[in-house]
């Protein structure tokens, strides 16, 4: 089975016998693929070519739309149809983190990513120009720049997160070190691709 997440800037495939791998969305030609091929996109002018292509099978026609909202990212989907009781915090650009409780949507919010955070203090002063601790001590203010940036910007977040008192998932690509954060968080950076193996077993 050939799985396929198809972004802006590159193609994420998994497969039963080459694992993981990535091609740049400026080399992808879909026509190269013979084989039956299940995919998600965010990437509109390759979508629009799929639509052609009878190996091409768009998950995203299989999901329950009405249980989530409109302008919901379909990766983000998948991700929440991967797990039926957690919090799942995806690490990437942006933050995004999501709340499935007993198989049912609850919502989520969208948090900055550590380097656009980065940026609106660096934008407030050159003197703030530090990258997060990640391993900081949620338990006690901080008593220096670099620690007052991660509290304010981390603490608030792992607080947050934990509050909900389910298991908590971290995946995305800065997903090993916002899962320092937590205490008994899982790292999982499959969590997108278990997803679509979840509906197609529903096929």
């Amino acid at each position: 089975m050939l799985l396929c997440d198809i972004g802006n800037t590159s193609v994420h495939f998994l497969d039963n016998t080459n694992g993981e791998y990535k091609e740049s969305v400026v080399n992808f030609n879909p026509k190269n693929f013979k084989q039956k091929i299940y995919y998600i996109s965010v990437n509109y002018t390759l979508s629009k070519q799929l639509e052609d292509l009878d190996n091409w099978i768009n998950l995203e026609l299989f999901i329950d739309k009405s249980k989530y909202y409109d302008t919901m990212g379909v990766d983000r989907i998948f991700i929440v149809e991967a797990t039926n009781n957690s919090v799942i915090v995806d690490a990437g650009s942006a933050v995004t983190i999501d709340v499935v409780r007993d198989g049912i949507y609850e919502g989520g919010f969208i948090y900055p990513g550590k380097n656009a955070m980065k940026k609106c203090y660096t934008g407030i002063s050159s003197a703030l120009e530090y990258s997060f601790n990640f391993e900081l001590n949620q338990g006690h203010l901080a008593k220096n720049s670099q620690d007052a940036i991660s509290y304010g910007y981390l603490k608030l977040l792992a607080s947050e997160v934990s509050s909900y008192g389910l298991p908590i998932i971290v995946t995305g690509g800065d997903a090993r070190e916002f899962v320092k954060l937590f205490e008994n968080a899982t790292l999982n950076n499959r969590l997108l691709f278990e997803g679509m193996q979840k509906i197609i077993a529903q096929l």
